[in-house]
């Protein structure tokens, strides 16, 4: 069940020639794909195109009438793995994952690829999520193009240049031979805007049709020397047909006055936040007319050495404006410039940061600073004023707290992990390793369990070198996506092989939940269109491992703590696997709360568990928080002038997992959880009691009022 349904959008898909679609940047990039004749498409989720995998999955229909092929790849070097069929034959591809975590995990395919190259368009969308937001470490894409020889398309972020791009990436990739790269942030994927529709193009051969007709070619595979004549092929036909193609077609943008002394060399993908900054200072219209020359990188690999000759003609300096580090689009100019002799200076990671996000202050500031430098007579009156104070913004790190990611409200992955430290309070610490997914988040406040993470599925993997045979046995954690996407392979066939005498628990909520909620090979639902219902159990005593424990309900946080227990204490030397599975609340609620919304609409009965604190019996302890961190929990202050101490309290967010008094039953807390269960729509029968049970509460409470002593001031 993925995080978004795109059903109705998808319909836009099939308008046709001379139309116009309206939509975000994810369904103008799939209309464009359809439009270019796509043969295949594939992919693997993950932000920012967790939603691009999400509008194909929603069009597999549309997609089989056109005879295109969709696969949701199990990783993303399935994906890579898949853009195969584009070497010999000529079909256009198209796949889709995370960048740069995607890119490095496809590796060794893109690799492969790029060394053979290609016969038909093959197109690798990259979602890039650069910044503090992002979930992955910081890096680019921008370096995997340079090793391997792929050319990176940087469109700026509206919908008729993202949709040319797909159309022209797949005619660079044709005329060069070269798979080619599109990248597209995090807020090019979900820009909205329109665009001009053509016909969806039916590919000229589809996969099926190729399969009758097998071609082959050793002069593509990838063996010596072979390899030799590629890496040449690549220097001296692949690199200039790709030139020549970048500048016929004029895939890189000019804008503004051709003379000027000063001129910006700007990332396709960073167009619109110059320009907004460029308005800011007075120097742009809402249209985009700039009063300053841009050149705008829509292909930021390879670097055209005739346009930036020709664009720094006659120009005392150049700003050059990438996001990241290195400076490699810098360092490139740069090097055309001193070549040729040519004296224009560069300003670039001297004006703005080396690393982090260019948001609107950050590149307000860069422009600013460059433009005092260099020009600094075009700039108003108020910002080249060289004595004037910038505002003072207040620093409200000391009363705003951070606000780290954490798990969702009910989430079943939060008492796995109380039980893990409940059990570590009578064994002492372990060595725990964690994984890429929601269950990294254990890392934080309030369990602190792992502190490492290597890549995604290799969470056993990265605890390897522990398995030692010391005093205690480590532990690592595994979710259900990691262990498809490469743990059964990487993690837990390498600790059979090993002999591993560790623990790994493997977090089972029944999808990709990180990703935005995908099926995988595990997942209880039902889905027409993928194999599901595939036990990890039954995978993981397939390769070997004898010491399997399957609990199908996390929230029994005393059962889920005997478990470990045993995991941690056993005689069994060998590799130890708990699977641990309940469904993912976001999803779960994503599914029923329509469901339930539409009964109780209807008039049918409907039960709603709920929790509650019982404030006459809390201690105000609070190791229920400390042991739980669920949102729903927070504290209260009483009106009793005889209690200082905030107790518990759990608001209306709960969505009545019941985690909260299962882990302080488990820990022998105090009794103060309640459950109550709303009822809506109640049957006449259950109206009377509850009128009956109202009537002898009130008679109770005013009895007890009358029988309070009470002292009046004295007359």
């Amino acid at each position: 069940m993925a995080e978004r349904s795109f059903k109705k959008e998808v319909e836009h898909l099939k308008l046709g020639e001379g139309q116009t679609f309206t939509g975000e940047g994810i369904l103008a990039i799939t209309k464009a794909l359809l439009e270019s004749g796509v043969g295949y498409v594939g992919g693997y989720q993950g932000a920012p195109i967790s939603h691009l995998m999400d509008v194909l999955a929603d069009a597999e229909e549309l997609l089989t009438e056109l005879g295109v092929r969709y696969e949701a790849n199990a990783s993303e070097a399935a994906a890579a793995a898949m853009l195969a069929a584009s070497v010999h034959y000529p079909i256009r591809g198209a796949v889709t994952f995370k960048g740069p975590v995607g890119v490095n995990v496809a590796s060794d395919a893109l690799a492969n690829l790029a060394s053979s190259g290609v016969n038909g368009g093959a197109l690798v969308i990259v979602g890039e999520d650069y910044g503090e937001g992002s979930s992955i470490m910081q890096e680019r894409s921008h370096a995997f193009a340079m090793k391997s020889q792929f050319w990176l398309l940087d469109p700026r972020p509206n919908l008729p240049s993202i949709v040319a791009s797909v159309k022209k990436g797949f005619e660079l990739s044709e005329a060069s031979n070269t798979p080619v790269m599109l990248m597209v942030r995090i807020r090019a994927c979900h820009v909205t805007g329109t665009f001009e529709t053509s016909d969806n193009v039916r590919p000229a051969l589809t996969t099926h049709d190729a399969l009758s007709s097998p071609r082959k070619d050793f002069n593509r595979v990838v063996l010596p020397p072979m390899s030799f004549m590629h890496e040449h092929d690549k220097i001296n036909n692949r690199w200039p047909a790709a030139e020549k193609f970048i500048r016929e077609h004029k895939l890189n943008e000019t804008f503004g006055p051709e003379n000027h002394p000063i001129g910006i060399v700007v990332q396709g993908g960073m167009y619109n936040s110059v320009i907004r900054s460029l308005q800011r200072l007075g120097l742009a219209d809402l249209y985009g007319n700039s009063q300053v020359p841009l050149y705008v990188m829509n292909v930021a690999y390879p670097v055209i050495p005739s346009e930036v000759l020709e664009f720094s003609e006659g120009k005392d300096s150049l700003l050059i404006i990438e996001e990241g580090q290195p400076e490699f689009i810098e360092q490139a100019i740069g090097a055309v410039l001193y070549k040729n002799d040519r004296k224009t200076r560069l300003s670039g990671k001297d004006v703005f940061p080396m690393a982090g996000e260019y948001t609107g202050q950050v590149m307000l500031d860069g422009l600013t600073a460059f433009l005092k430098k260099t020009m600094p007579e075009i700039l108003p009156g108020a910002v080249r004023a060289p004595n004037q104070e910038a505002p003072q913004i207040p620093d409200i790190s000391e009363t705003v707290p951070i606000r780290p990611p954490g798990f969702c409200t009910g989430c079943p992955e939060r008492p796995i992990f109380a039980a893990i430290k409940i059990v570590q309070e009578e064994l002492g610490e372990h060595q725990i390793s964690g994984d890429i997914g929601c269950h990294l988040f254990a890392s934080l406040p309030p369990f602190e369990i792992g502190g490492a993470t290597m890549g995604y599925g290799l969470g056993p993997a990265s605890n390897a070198a522990f398995d030692g045979g010391g005093d205690k046995r480590a532990i690592s954690i595994l979710g259900d996506g990691g262990f498809w996407h490469n743990g059964l392979s990487s993690s837990i066939g390498n600790m059979v092989f090993n002999r591993s005498d560790s623990v790994a628990v493997i977090v089972d909520n029944f999808y990709s939940a990180a990703t935005g909620g995908q099926d995988v090979l595990s997942s209880r639902a039902d889905n027409p269109t993928k194999a599901t219902n595939n036990p990890i159990s039954d995978a993981v005593r397939g390769v070997g491992v004898k010491w399997v424990r399957q609990i199908d309900r996390t929230y029994d946080v005393p059962k889920m703590a005997a478990i470990v227990r045993e995991a941690l204490t056993t005689d069994y030397d060998g590799p130890k696997v708990i699977v641990a599975s309940s469904e993912c609340m976001l999803n779960r609620q994503r599914r029923e709360k329509p469901q339930r919304n539409l009964a109780i609409k209807e008039g049918r009965r409907v039960e709603a568990p709920r929790f509650g604190v019982d404030e006459d019996i809390c201690t105000g302890d609070h190791a229920c928080i400390r042991l739980s961190g669920c949102p729903s929990l927070s504290l209260k202050h009483l009106d009793d002038p005889l209690r200082d101490d905030p107790v518990a309290s759990i608001d209306q967010t709960c969505v009545g997992c019941g985690n909260c008094g299962e882990v302080a039953d488990a820990a022998v807390l105090c009794p103060s959880f309640y459950r109550a269960d709303v009822i809506h729509n109640p049957t006449s029968w259950e109206s009377m009691i509850g009128k009956w049970r109202s009537m002898m509460i009130t008679w109770l409470q005013n009895r007890r009022s009358r029988k309070q002593v009470t002292f009046g001031a004295a007359s």
